[in-house]
């Protein structure tokens, strides 16, 4: 009798298991950066770093609960030149090593009718014109009127964090307006002709703040061809951090200033079971710091389920000092 208590315990815990709607998903790579510096007798640099996220959700009818662990023993170590540099932030659980695992996002998204409600922590997202940005004690309230999606949103940062959103599409024309409590966000967007055609303003109330993004897109042949072009006014700066290059600030690669412009031209193709890609930016705006770099992107996915892409980058810039030429390996999957 005892024995039968016992599996019928475990098989009602077992189907307790089964029946919980949980998913696990996450990406990481490794990275293997060699640089050398355009200034005479300064040694060139090599850098091993490592970056894995992962992503936990729990569903029960129309609520989810998303937590994203990101950073500290997940990304391991950096090793320049073999010297080992700890990748510590606050907050997070410390391990042994002094590494940290942070909890990046989390929040609770559910439905009260035909509003969709999400509130807790999660990260805005990147685009052309500014970094993203991740912020507690955040609200927002979304649902779709008559084709017409409308949104408010709100954060513990009080009435000046409060932002309400609309966006519709009429006759293939993709339109998003948001009302800040210091600005606005214009976005349009559609295809004509297999011409993708795509704006993005950043517009502030502040004098000489405005931000615009302009991109055109579409093949010519097997070529995928796509241009774009950040403009920011003298007070404003380009913060992202997108195909065009990572602009974030002082953690990107390339830090700008406020005033200067970046153009990016892209073509890609597939060669032998490889995506090859060749960037060109120009970065412009300021005097004595134009900035012109080429890209050479090579990604191919292997039989192991990985992705290996090797990048090259030759950077030209008005200073000598800052010139260099890097080369970039990475393993990388996602799961």
């Amino acid at each position: 009798m005892k024995k039968q208590i016992v599996a019928a315990a475990v098989a009602a815990t077992m189907s307790a298991v089964a029946l919980a709607d949980i998913s696990i998903t996450g990406a990481a790579k490794v990275n293997f950066t060699n640089t050398d510096s355009g200034v005479a007798g300064t040694a060139d640099t090599n850098v091993f770093t490592q970056e894995t996220d992962l992503k936990i959700k729990g569903k029960s009818g129309d609520t989810e609960v998303v937590i994203n662990l990101g950073g500290g023993a997940f990304d391991g170590d950096s090793l320049v030149n073999t010297t080992a540099t700890k990748n510590d932030t606050a907050g997070g659980e410390v391990d042994g090593e002094g590494n940290q695992v942070n909890v990046e996002d989390i929040y609770v998204k559910t439905k009260i009718g035909d509003v969709t409600v999400q509130t807790g922590t999660w990260d805005s997202g990147n685009n052309e014109l500014r970094a993203s940005a991740r912020k507690a004690g955040k609200f927002k309230a979304s649902t779709t009127v008559s084709g017409v999606d409308v949104s408010m949103s709100t954060s513990s940062a009080g009435a000046s964090a409060e932002e309400y959103g609309i966006g519709t599409s009429l006759g293939g024309v993709r339109l998003d307006y948001v009302k800040k409590t210091a600005g606005e966000t214009v976005k349009a967007s559609t295809t004509i002709g297999g011409i993708g055609l795509k704006y993005h303003a950043e517009q502030a109330d502040a004098t000489n703040s405005d931000r615009e993004y302009l991109e055109v897109s579409g093949k010519i042949g097997d070529i995928s061809v796509k241009v774009g072009q950040a403009t920011a006014d003298s007070s404003a700066t380009i913060e992202g951090d997108t195909w065009m290059g990572d602009f974030e600030g002082a953690t990107g690669a390339y830090d700008l200033s406020g005033g200067q412009d970046v153009t990016t031209v892209e073509l890609k193709t597939a060669i032998a079971g490889n995506t090859v890609a060749f960037r060109n930016t120009k970065i412009d705006g300021v005097a004595s710091e134009d900035t012109d770099f080429n890209k050479i992107i090579v990604t191919r996915p292997l039989a192991s389920g990985a992705t290996f892409e090797l990048t090259y980058t030759a950077l030209d810039d008005q200073v000598d000092a800052n010139d260099s030429d890097t080369l970039d390996l990475e393993l990388a999957v996602s799961f």
